[in-house]
Formats: C-alpha cells, sequence, structure tokens
C-alpha cells in the first residue's frame, strides 16, 4: 500500500503531543485516528518529537513506511524573539528600495530598544521602489546595491532584507527580487530576504516581519534540519511540514526561508484540529476555546474551515508586523491555574498557574495547590486522573459552586468578546484542560467537547493544507472588480500549487476587496487558494544542506560585541524605551508650558497622537507614522512649541500645511520631504517667512503636520493650538475660512510629490476650484503630496480658528491612557466626553459589534456605510442596530429599531467617532471589519460651523450630498480648555 498516513506533532511550551491519523478514514467514528500521544515538552523540541512518535508507533505498531507526511507546530522561533535571545537572533540589515522617501525612519523605529539593539544593524537607501499605480518612484540603482553591499560586508553582518516601496504589487519590475540577485553575486554567503516573500501591504511592517524573519533564519534552519533528523533516525522517508500562522502547512525549505510564518501557530493549529473532529455538522462559523495548562485561547473558526485573522497589524514581542496571524484572545484560565478562597468567600481563578508543576504542585496528585484541575476532580467522578481522596481532604466542596460560576463566567465573557454577531454560535471545547469547562454556556447554541480534544493542536497540524495568497492593488478603470477578482484567482490558485498544492483540489477560501480612498478605479484585493497537498513532489521536503551549516550562525561578532563591526552603523540604537503609563505618572504629569509657550514631551506626543485619530470622525488617516517621526525629531534634540492663537499678533503670517491624497499610500509610501518642500517653494515664492503654523485639520494624520512643520530645521516656529476643521473633512474647502470668505484665500497654494514634481497655483476664485485642480493632478502625483496652503493673517486666524484642538487631542489622550492603565476601558467614551465638554456637549450612541460593511469609490473618495448591532444584556431582548454612512469621514448616525423605525441621532458638523471597544482607540474608515467591539460617540461641533446657514451648508449633510438631511445639533458647544492656559509657567 501507498504511504497514508499522516502524523502531526505541536510542540508547546508544557506538553508535545502527537498523533497518527489516516484520512481516508476521517468520516468514521474514530476519525482515522490511529494513535495519540501527549508527553512533555523537552528542552530540545527535536527529542520531544522524537519520544512522541517513537511512543505512538510502539504503541500502534505502524509501519514507518505507510507515513506519507509529519507536520510540526512549534512555538520555537517565536520564543527566540520574545525572549529577546541574542544567541539566537543574527544582526540584520536593510536596503530600502525607496528613491527618496524614508530617509528620516530608521530601521526598527519602533521596537523595544533592547530587541532593536540586537537586531537592527544597519540601514542603506537605494533609488527604486513603485507608486500605488505600479509607475516607477525610481528605477533601480544596482551600482548603489553593490556599493552597499561591500558596506554590509566589511561590518560582518550576513543577514540582509530587502524591502521595495509598493513590491507586493510589483509583478513588472520584480526590483525586490533583482537587488536580491545583485547581493548574492556580491555577497554570496549572506541571506537574503525579499520582504514580499514575508508579508504585504504596509511597508514598515512589512520590513519589520522581513527583519525579523531574517533575524531567525539561522536558528530556524539548524532547528528545521534537527526536525527531519529526528524523523529521519525514525526510518521515516517521507515528507517534513510546518504549519504557519493561518491554518495551512510549509515545506520545510519553505519554512526554513520564512521561518516567521509559523509563529502563532499553535492556536491555529487547535482551531484547525477543532474543524476536523467536528466534521459531520452543519458548515457553520464556531468558536473554538482552548483550554490549556495557563491560558485559554479563544479563536473563531470561519465557515471556511480556517480562523479568522486578526485586523490589519499584529504585535510581536512589541514589534508591530503585518503578516496573517490569527485573531485570538486569551485569557489567564487553564488547568494548573490556581484558585483562591477571599476572606468573603469570593473565588478568584488565576491568571497565574502552576503550569508543566501541575503533576507535583496539584492537590490531587499531591501538592499542596489548590488548581482549577482540584476542583474540577472535586466536581465530576468521571474524571479519573490523580488521587481524589486528596481533594476531598482538602474540603473545597463549600466553593465548589463559586468556583464552577467563575470558570463559567470568564469562558463566557471570552466569548462575548469574540462573537461576531448578538447570535448564539456552536462552541467547541479543546486542549488538556477543556475538562475545567461547563457542559452549557450563555450566547453558545451549542457546547461539543468531542472526543481527542486534549491533542486536537496535533491533529490541526495532522490535517493542515496548503495555501497561496495573493494581495495586490489593481486597476478596475478598464475591467470590472469580478474580472480583476478573477485574474488574481488563478494567481492565488498557481501560488497554492507552486507551494507545493495538488492543482485539482485547490479552491478559493477567501476573497477581500477594499476600494482605495481618494484615488478613483482602484481597489486591494486580497485572495487565498488552499488545496491538499501533492504527495507526488519531490522538490519540497528538505533543507540543503549548504543552508544548514553555512557561515551565518549567529556568533559573538555577528551579534554586535565586536565594537569594530558596530562603527558607521546608520541607526541610533539607544532610545529610551517606550513609556509606561501608570496612574501615579498620568495624575502627576504637567506639560511643560514657559512664557505661553507649551514644550512638547514624547508624553504630550502620545497623548495627542490618540486624541488626532478619534477627531478625525473615521478619516484622515491614521496619525502613527507621523507620530513616530515627530518622536525620532525629539529624540534628536528638535523643539516642538504650541502657541495659542489668541497670543499670535494681528501682522503675523500664520503657515499652513497638511498632506493631501489617500491614507492607504501612506501606508506604504512612507514620507519623504513632501511636505516641507511644498512649504519651502511657497515662501520662497512668496519672499517671506511665517512666524506660525496651523494645521489644515485636527483629525487623523494632518492633526501632527503643524507640529512637524514648526519644528523643522526650515522653519522653527511654534504651531497654533487651533486648526481649521476642529475635526477631519474629506476635502481642504471645507474649512472654517472658507466659511468666513467666498473668495479664495489661502492663495498661492502649493503641492509637492517629495520626488521632484512641485505644482504652485497663484491664483484661484475660491478653494472649491484650488480643490479640484489639485485633486485632478493627485492620480499623476502618486496619488499622495503635501501641501501648503496660502499664509493668512494672525488677525483672520483668530477670527476663523477652531481653537485650543491640540489641547483637546492631548486631553483626550490623556483620557484614554488613564483608562487603559485603570482597566477602565469600558468607560473609556465617557472619559472622553468628560474632556468635550461634559454630556451636555457629547454623548455614546451606541455600543455594539460591527455586523456589516459596505464600501464603494466615487471621484476618488470611499463611500460606504456600516452596520453595527447590539444585543440586550441578558441576550434576550431585541436586537438594535445603527448605520453610519461614511465618505471617507462619517457622516451621519441612524438607528433602526426592532420595528423598523429609523431616527438620526447624530449628523454632520458634529462629529460622529468610532473607537475600539477594547482599547479605547479611533477606528478609521478603512479599518471597519466585521466583529469589531466598538463604541460610537458623537461631539458637538464647534460654533465656527454651526452659528451660520453658510457653515451648516458646507460642513454639514448638504456638504457630503445628503440635501434631505437636516442638522439638529446633539447638544452645545463647550469650547475646549487650553493646556497653556492651565498649565502656563511665566517668567
Amino acid at each position: 500500500m501507498a504511504p497514508h498516513l499522516r502524523i502531526g506533532v505541536d510542540v508547546g511550551g508544557t506538553n508535545t503531543d502527537g498523533v497518527i491519523l489516516d484520512p481516508s478514514r476521517s468520516s468514521e467514528s474514530d476519525r482515522g485516528i490511529v494513535a495519540w500521544k501527549k508527553s512533555s515538552t523537552t528542552k530540545n523540541p527535536s527529542d520531544g518529537i522524537n519520544n512522541v512518535i517513537s511512543e505512538m508507533f510502539r504503541e500502534s505498531n505502524v509501519n514507518p513506511e505507510d507515513v506519507a507526511s509529519v507536520t510540526i507546530g512549534t512555538t520555537h522561533f517565536i520564543n527566540a524573539v520574545v525572549e529577546m535571545d541574542q544567541s539566537r537572533l543574527a544582526r540584520v540589515a536593510v536596503l530600502r528600495l525607496c528613491g527618496p522617501f524614508s530617509k528620516e525612519i530608521p530601521v526598527g523605529v519602533d521596537w523595544p530598544p533592547k530587541l532593536r539593539n540586537i537586531i537592527c544593524a544597519y540601514r542603506g537607501l537605494v533609488d527604486g521602489g513603485l507608486e500605488i499605480d505600479g509607475t516607477l518612484i525610481s528605477e533601480l540603482d544596482e551600482d548603489e546595491i553593490r556599493r552597499q553591499c561591500e558596506v554590509i560586508k566589511s561590518k560582518g553582518i550576513r543577514s540582509i532584507v530587502v524591502a521595495g516601496v509598493f513590491s507586493p504589487i510589483d509583478v513588472v519590475y520584480r526590483q525586490e527580487e533583482r537587488a536580491a540577485e545583485v547581493i548574492r553575486e556580491v555577497y554570496p554567503e549572506a541571506d537574503v530576504v525579499i520582504s514580499k516573500d514575508v508579508a504585504n501591504i504596509g511597508f514598515l511592517e512589512r520590513e519589520n516581519a522581513a527583519v525579523l524573519n531574517a533575524a531567525i533564519l539561522s536558528f530556524a534552519r539548524r532547528t528545521i534540519h534537527s526536525f527531519q533528523n529526528a524523523v529521519g533516525s525514525l526510518k521515516l522517508n517521507c515528507p517534513v511540514f510546518l504549519t504557519q500562522n493561518d491554518g495551512t502547512i510549509l515545506p520545510a525549505s519553505s519554512a526554513a526561508q520564512v521561518p516567521i510564518r509559523t509563529f502563532s501557530s499553535g492556536p491555529t493549529n487547535s482551531m484547525r484540529g477543532a474543524a476536523f473532529l467536528t466534521q459531520g455538522l452543519d458548515k457553520e462559523a464556531m468558536m473554538v476555546v482552548d483550554i490549556g495548562g495557563t491560558t485559554t485561547d479563544v479563536g473563531l473558526l470561519l465557515k471556511n474551515g480556517f480562523p479568522r485573522q486578526a485586523a490589519a497589524y499584529s504585535e510581536i514581542s512589541g514589534v508591530r508586523t503585518n503578516f496573517s496571524y490569527p485573531d485570538v484572545r486569551s485569557i489567564g484560565l487553564g488547568g494548573g491555574s490556581i484558585v483562591r478562597v477571599a476572606d468573603d468567600a469570593t473565588v478568584s481563578i488565576g491568571p497565574d498557574s502552576v503550569g508543566y508543576q501541575i503533576q507535583t504542585k496539584a492537590l490531587v496528585f499531591g501538592g499542596d495547590v489548590a488548581t482549577a484541575t482540584d476542583y474540577t476532580v472535586l466536581a465530576d467522578t468521571a474524571i479519573q486522573i490523580g488521587d481524589r481522596a486528596r481533594v476531598e481532604a482538602a474540603k473545597l466542596e463549600s466553593h465548589l459552586s463559586a468556583f464552577k460560576a467563575e470558570v463559567k463566567s470568564k469562558i463566557e465573557r471570552v466569548i462575548d468578546v469574540m462573537k461576531t454577531s448578538p447570535e448564539d454560535i456552536p462552541v467547541v471545547l479543546v486542549g488538556g484542560g477543556a475538562v475545567i469547562a461547563p457542559d452549557a454556556l450563555k450566547g453558545a447554541s451549542k457546547v461539543i467537547k468531542p472526543q481527542w480534544s486534549g491533542v486536537a493542536n496535533a491533529i490541526g497540524a495532522a490535517t493542515a493544507r496548503v495555501s497561496g495568497v495573493v494581495d495586490s492593488i489593481e486597476s478596475t478603470e478598464s475591467r470590472t472588480l469580478a474580472q480583476v477578482i478573477e485574474e488574481l484567482s488563478k494567481r492565488a490558485i498557481d501560488q497554492a500549487v507552486s507551494n507545493g498544492a495538488l492543482r485539482d483540489t485547490v479552491t478559493i477560501a477567501e476573497v477581500e476587496s477594499l476600494a482605495l480612498q481618494y484615488i478613483a478605479d482602484k481597489s486591494r484585493v486580497v485572495i487565498k487558494a488552499v488545496g491538499d497537498f501533492d504527495f507526488s513532489r519531490t522538490d519540497l521536503s528538505g533543507v540543503p544542506e549548504a543552508l544548514t551549516n553555512g557561515g551565518n550562525a549567529p556568533s559573538e561578532e555577528a551579534n554586535g560585541s565586536n565594537e569594530e563591526s558596530r562603527k558607521g552603523i546608520v541607526d541610533d540604537n539607544s532610545a529610551p524605551d517606550k513609556i509606561v503609563f501608570t496612574k501615579s505618572y498620568i495624575d502627576g504629569y504637567k506639560p511643560k508650558v514657559v512664557n505661553r509657550q507649551w514644550f512638547i514631551s514624547e508624553t504630550d506626543l502620545d497623548w495627542i497622537s490618540i486624541g488626532c485619530y478619534i477627531l478625525g470622525t473615521g478619516g484622515g488617516g491614521s496619525p502613527y507614522q507621523h507620530m513616530l517621526r515627530l518622536r525620532e525629531m525629539l529624540r534628536a534634540g528638535a523643539t516642538v512649541r504650541v502657541v495659542s492663537p489668541w497670543d499670535l499678533k494681528d501682522k503675523d503670517i500664520v503657515a499652513c500645511g497638511g498632506g493631501k491624497g489617500s491614507p492607504q499610500v501612506s501606508i506604504e509610501k512612507p514620507y519623504g520631504d513632501e511636505m516641507m518642500e511644498s512649504q519651502t517653494v511657497l515662501y520662497e515664492y512668496l519672499k517671506v517667512k511665517p512666524d506660525a503654523v496651523i494645521s489644515l485639520e485636527i483629525g487623523g494624520g494632518n492633526g501632527l503636520q503643524g507640529l512637524i512643520l514648526g519644528a523643522s530645521t526650515n522653519m522653527d516656529i511654534p504651531c497654533v493650538d487651533g486648526d481649521w476643521m476642529g475635526r477631519a473633512y474629506p476635502v481642504s474647502w471645507q474649512t472654517t475660512p472658507v466659511v468666513f470668505e467666498k473668495k479664495a484665500t489661502m492663495i498661492p497654494s502649493t503641492i509637492s510629490d517629495g520626488n521632484g514634481r512641485v505644482m504652485i497655483m497663484t491664483k484661484a476664485r475660491t478653494e472649491l476650484e484650488v480643490e479640484r485642480a489639485f485633486r485632478a493632478a493627485l492620480s499623476q502625483m502618486g496619488s499622495h503630496v503635501g501641501c501648503a496652503k496660502g499664509p493668512v493673517s494672525g488677525s483672520n486666524t483668530k477670527t476663523w480658528v477652531v481653537e485650543n484642538t491640540v489641547s483637546l487631542s492631548w486631553r483626550i489622550g490623556r483620557a484614554v491612557a488613564l483608562s487603559r492603565c485603570t482597566n477602565q476601558v469600558d468607560t473609556v467614551a465617557e472619559s472622553i466626553i468628560e474632556e468635550v465638554g461634559g454630556p451636555k456637549s457629547a454623548k455614546v450612541l451606541f455600543k455594539g459589534k460591527i455586523v456589516g460593511v459596505e464600501r464603494i469609490t466615487r471621484m476618488g473618495h470611499a463611500y460606504g456605510e456600516v452596520i453595527i448591532e447590539s444585543a440586550s444584556e441578558d441576550g434576550k431582548g431585541p436586537v438594535e442596530r445603527i448605520i453610519i454612512p461614511f465618505k471617507n469621514e462619517n457622516i451621519f448616525v441612524k438607528k433602526i429599531g426592532p420595528d423598523g423605525q429609523e431616527e438620526i441621532l447624530a449628523v454632520v458638523p458634529d462629529l460622529v467617532c468610532v473607537i475600539d471597544a477594547q482599547n479605547g482607540e479611533a477606528i478609521g474608515t478603512q479599518e471597519y471589519r466585521y466583529g469589531l467591539l466598538v463604541v460610537v460617540l458623537a461631539i458637538t461641533a464647534s460654533e465656527k460651523w454651526t452659528s451660520t446657514a453658510r457653515g451648516i451648508e458646507i460642513g454639514g449633510p448638504r456638504g457630503f450630498g445628503f440635501n434631505d438631511l437636516e442638522y439638529k445639533p446633539i447638544g452645545s458647544f463647550e469650547k475646549p480648555r487650553s493646556v497653556i492656559d492651565e498649565f502656563d509657567v511665566s517668567t
């Protein structure tokens, strides 16, 4: 008989689990499980793998020749990063193909300093990169790559990452691939990682993932080779696979090149195992609750049998990345969780655990620590483990009901957080600690404890499939979206086949499309294809010997202890750790305000950034990248000052600047000199120097532009505490100067793409004409530019400004930070309301989950609506729903009652803000996705918008095309409190 059995092994922190499975018998009552084993994880994971497989062979008499594959899931590689183990991490050099962009951004700019110091060793900037439409930023400079390679080689760095702007869509020039070829010609002994092989759209996050991947390459190769040796020593002549984060497998040779894809395979394996063990049930989404010795991991298994993936970004040991990662929520509840009884008889469980020591420390095994397992054994006589008499002697019965209630409550709460609608959902309990969970749970349509659930993770590894993923930005100008999806689906299928799938078994598992903001006829499309492995393939099973024993193992020199090897490193790795906010720190913190000038600190910057995104009302783009830039400026010694608009002189010249275009561009193309260049060109033309600068809008990324421009060496002027919107609006003619003046008042204006193209508009009749002209030019300038609006006088600034909005952002951010550190995020919206004037000025409109998102792009703007649902506290009352239409920014909130009756709760110019109920962060319209728990609040707009008919005409519903809606304020406007007025220390 041909080899037909599959072995799955999952190496966890406490246990190594194994299973031998016959897929041809999966529909039988035993699910085709030939043997299974659970044993303690060994220090060397290869020994544990060998032990588990050997024991299963002894117990089942399986012939090794009948085994078709061995698939391993391991946390070994991510542990090297989490533990910041310098002996397992190599130093990495990065070559960016970026043209004039990103020069102000060090590699690892947002990393924990210790990890950054271990890994991030060099950065080189090279001409290259693409625009969002696939055209070149600049041609690849191969000579510069050769020069950079010589520098890297001289420093003894042997791991190199190549990261090109918009490389994931580069199917024509293949710049990253060509750069890698040049590097190998010059420096053949180096490891080269190209970023597009590791992650998708999102430049800094993709670069981060590629750098982490490069840092563990040598260690991963040695480890994977040891896995293969362990398998080979058992006379198994079959391919070895590793499971990756999305529930599919990688051949060992591929995993040795992209080990980062295995980082979170443990929870995914359990979820895939649960899908296998519950086959035969109706195809529906289900919640998988994996209870281990220390934690309970909960994730949503979609109808397609794969875990729901996390949002756009995931953090690994404090490093922000964007590769595929399961959306899993963990709580401190497991079989080894320590149970304590307070004086008032209240029972608490965990989060601390005896973990792998449960067989010596738990009462049932002769120890002296009461654990969740002890209480469970006491409650269920059918559980035959340890010595029940020892538990009975501990007299735990009086607290048993409270224990059961607490376990039930903990699991129900985390399930409710992870659910995507108020409706009940099947819950599958797996993991060695599943016995502690009850048989019925609120929110569960049924609770399933399948047989072999204790080794679901190993089963998931044995049954994992092969995938191919395509993530691309495509034009729909000459093709329909359906045609684009059809074409990309073929590419995804080809990718899966290339990865080892049998073509006849490949199907499309996931399709996601997102129209790009501010860009007409462009959509980002992500497609995933999955299929069974083609066991006739012989080219994917091994790690080449040359790669396992090469000279790139982390060494004393490679890890940076050799001082000579660290000379000339571009990036400064001595940055301080990010401030950890505590209640005492926040309560005691006072901003530095001297002589009516507010000197911004990193703490101020953190809070202002949070507030700016919330005031963005869904638009404006994330301030994150701009925050990083300003933080680097502060650390380099820049002075960032804020002044009150009322301290301006009437004849002062006040500049204004910001970004114009699609936030999707800034996600992938790091900033360059476009903001400053537009200002420089404008003021050289005007032959004057401004005295202060004001942000165009406080909402989103532009809210920090006034601070950045003011602190730059070219200007060195203070930023005004205010802006022209008090929020974010989709177009720059929706500003307060336009409310007060019908003619164009901020002329001349300039735009720059930072790549050699600058436009200056000297005359226009209205700001609307300026907007239309610049928007028309955007598509030919990379769909994102820096814009310098013409200066206004100090006198006009005081008339038109929405005042104290930098202060307001600071106060909102501080409220969010305080809510987090005091574990009161559930009332963060109420804390924000207190900072914006109290209940008379703002209100919480709704709390619920996003259950639907629709998007289309029209005239370069992202239009759509998000649907949010909420159920009553007991889950039995009527379901309520709201709909929020948006045009880049949220426009209004419409409530739909159980009887279908509609009510408008809030409408522009009042601010409609959607925040993440889990952390208090703003959620942009481009980030809306099914299942997010959110809070919707409304804030009364400034009287600069609401005191005149023209203000309501421009900034109200008619300004968004909703002519049948009438603006009704949700409350009365309260002027934001000035930080300068409150904290000024005058000499």
